[in-house]
């Protein structure tokens, strides 16, 4: 039996409205998710990349937590080395707000701001410690608000202690090795005082590199480096000891970058390359994640090695 024509015909029209609003919703989406470093065509004279969060080697996908972007070192260096072949960009602002992370990471973010073929400047804006501070030594200088966290030049290193736990289980530790130091820190059984000595070795020798690397690219005393013993300041104290050389918001800086480059600053975000289905894969992750779906995360560590980060 056919239904009737009226009614049949208001089926079809909503119908046709849902699909219709489907198809435009997808589209924002993918349009949004596939908006790639060079999406539109603003003309731009200045880049600015972002480091966020802990700063890692691992160039896996980011969790819907931390979304799109995050700090990678790879990642960041990418975007450095592209700004810096780009024709239209004359300047470049690396802008802060890590608590640290992995020493050679760090170190790589750096060297890659120090290639940069312009000026650059280090912006500090809730949080520039560590190998954030690390990074911000390769920039020509570095900016921070009064009450950004700056500095704690310093390095640790942390090994868990699981004999006691051993013991108890009655978990005995048996490893084959050739060379002394092969097997030093782990877990498994006490550490003992030269193998102490011989971690706390390497932990100084990375601390030595630290103070030598601000010293040379902040043109400060390796002395007045050390009195600081890896403490965190204001923005306001950090620069009156002269680890930050201005204080302001994102539109000082911005006015730093028209005296830098003798024009006005039109500044454009360059982000990680990622792929569409890797963007759409982020999408739907978040909203799984929003729905009520949540995230379970395990951290875990291999091996015996003591984990050395700047932080």
């Amino acid at each position: 039996m056919e239904g009737n024509p009226r009614s049949n015909g208001k089926r079809l029209f909503a119908a046709a409205v849902v699909g219709a609003t489907a198809t435009m919703a997808g589209k924002r989406l993918i349009a949004r998710l596939t908006r790639g470093r060079f999406g539109d065509a603003e003309e731009y004279n200045a880049a600015k990349v972002r480091v966020s969060g802990p700063i890692t080697r691992d160039a896996g996908r980011p969790s819907p937590l931390s979304g799109p972007g995050g700090t990678t070192a790879d990642d960041v260096v990418e975007q450095i080395e592209a700004a810096d072949e780009d024709e239209d960009v004359e300047a470049l602002v690396v802008e802060l707000n890590t608590p640290g992370g992995e020493v050679l990471p760090s170190d790589d973010i750096r060297r890659a701001a120090a290639d940069f073929d312009g000026p650059t400047l280090a912006y500090a804006t809730d949080t520039c410690a560590s190998g954030g501070y690390w990074i911000a030594s390769g920039c020509d200088e570095l900016w921070a608000r009064d009450a950004s966290l700056v500095g704690s030049i310093g390095v640790v290193g942390s090994r868990p202690n699981a004999a006691g736990l051993a013991d108890k289980l009655g978990i005995s530790y048996e490893q084959f090795t050739a060379g002394e130091y092969k097997d030093a820190g782990v877990p498994l059984r006490e550490i003992e005082e030269d193998e102490r000595e011989y971690l706390q070795g390497i932990i100084d020798g990375y601390y030595e590199q630290f103070v030598e690397t601000v010293s040379e690219g902040r043109d400060m005393d390796p002395e007045a480096i050390r009195e600081t013993e890896a403490r965190v300041y204001l923005g306001s104290d950090a620069a009156e000891i002269g680890l930050v050389d201005e204080l302001g918001t994102e539109d000082d800086v911005e006015d730093r970058l028209e005296a830098l480059i003798g024009a006005e600053p039109e500044v454009r975000e360059f982000t990680p390359e990622r792929g569409i289905a890797e963007r759409l894969g982020i999408g739907a992750e978040r909203v799984a994640y929003a729905a009520g779906s949540g995230v379970a995360s395990v951290f875990a560590s291999e091996g015996g090695d003591v984990d050395v980060e700047l932080r």
